[in-house]
């Protein structure tokens, strides 16, 4: 009997190898990653997606038993993020808090905002408000990590301490730690956002696609996070699976632009076509004038070489993201090159375009014609070309 029982404490339930466990344990992960970025991020957060109420609640569920989330919480935390992000209100931005402190240490700063009222009333709606909401998940929160616990056990042996303690820091590590932080920090950038969102690697295998961070602040309501052909998202793959078995139905995917060579005006079509497109317009900017007018620009001084290597990423962030220093070098760059000095100040009249959202439509129209005359006549074939092409912008062709 002493013997039965010590063996069911080795093994569990289903006696599985050392191997056999920890691959269970990373399909047990990755299905709370799913749960995260599908039904928490995709659907709750953003309404990218609609989602069939059983799956919702099994999200739900397993999140509750395996991170000890709660839907109103995250949700509120995530959109607060978006609204104030890297500003002194952001809840954790590596701007301000450092990274040190977002990456190893971002689930203090998730808990202490989840204790503001204020910011679950303010950014919480539209999430589960029922009775097993309510009753169990909100008033039992810690009941489905040690639920979790005791299954660990029964089907694992002593094994499952290490798995429930694998999937209890998974989330908070990958998703409040490295997306909060690194995904803030260091990578590359598709498109210049007005916040510091990177995106970590082109390959969203490990979070669940949430790698791909950049191209969700650039369009947070799209339930795709991949943009280039050579990028890949793990969470739209599970997202075109379900709803291929009818449990999820896609609302909204980012815009891509339509360029029509036949059409050759500006006008109240040509500034919908624009507006929607604007973040793929400025990436096209940076790639087709201001990269290539770089590349002609040549010095023989080394710290002038340097200063314009450097500047090929000073050029296209964003102004405000830039520290003083860099705002400083940036400055004496375009001070001693007329050419790039040009192609900037175009960049940024053409932002200031997009500030004046709130015109009328004939302003709209009358500043894009403008700007696209005056770059025409700088006599930079480079910037006259891309004046040129925003003439072709239209919307995206109804379906009949």
């Amino acid at each position: 009997m002493l013997d039965q029982i010590l063996t069911f404490l080795s093994q569990g339930i289903l006696e599985l190898s050392v191997w056999q466990i920890v691959l269970v344990t990373l399909v047990l992960v990755q299905i709370t990653i799913a749960g995260v970025t599908i039904y928490l991020h995709r659907h709750q957060a953003h309404r990218g997606l609609d989602m069939n109420p059983v799956l919702a609640h099994f999200f739900r569920f397993w999140l509750w038993t395996t991170t000890g989330m709660l839907t109103k919480q995250w949700v509120a935390i995530h959109r607060k993020h978006h609204a104030k992000c890297e500003t002194e209100d952001d809840p954790h931005s590596p701007m301000i808090d450092g990274i040190n402190k977002v990456l190893w240490d971002g689930v203090s700063l998730y808990k202490a905002e989840a204790k503001k009222q204020r910011t679950l009333d303010e950014y919480g709606h539209g999430t589960p408000d029922d009775w097993m909401e309510n009753k169990v998940y909100t008033r039992f929160k810690q009941g489905g990590i040690y639920l979790n616990l005791l299954i660990d056990i029964l089907l694992f042996g002593v094994a499952g301490i290490a798995v429930w303690a694998v999937q209890m820091i998974w989330i908070p590590f990958h998703a409040a730690g490295v997306i909060n932080g690194l995904g803030h920090y260091w990578g590359y950038r598709n498109y210049e956002t007005q916040d510091a969102a990177t995106n970590l690697w082109p390959l969203g295998i490990w979070i669940g696609g949430e790698e791909l961070h950049n191209n969700h602040h650039a369009f947070p309501s799209s339930a795709k996070f991949s943009m280039k052909w050579w990028e890949f998202d793990i969470g739209w793959m599970y997202i075109k699976v379900l709803s291929a078995l009818g449990l999820v139905k896609v609302k909204k995917v980012a815009p891509k632009p339509h360029l029509d060579v036949n059409r050759d005006t500006i006008d109240l079509e040509t500034i919908k076509a624009v507006f929607a497109n604007r973040l793929h317009v400025m990436a096209n900017y940076a790639k087709q004038v201001t990269l290539p007018v770089l590349s002609q620009q040549t010095c023989n001084d080394g710290a002038c070489q340097k200063a314009l290597r450097k500047a090929k990423t000073l050029l296209v962030r964003e102004y405000p993201q830039l520290d003083e220093a860099s705002k400083s070098e940036l400055d004496q760059v375009l001070s001693t090159n007329r050419e790039l000095e040009t192609v900037y100040k175009f960049r940024m009249q053409l932002q200031d375009v997009w500030g004046r959202a709130a015109a009328n439509h004939e302003t709209l129209v009358l500043a894009l014609k403008e700007w696209c005359t005056q770059a025409e006549a700088t006599g930079i074939k480079v910037l006259q070309d891309f004046a040129k092409s925003l003439r072709n912008y239209t919307p995206m062709p109804t379906a009949a």
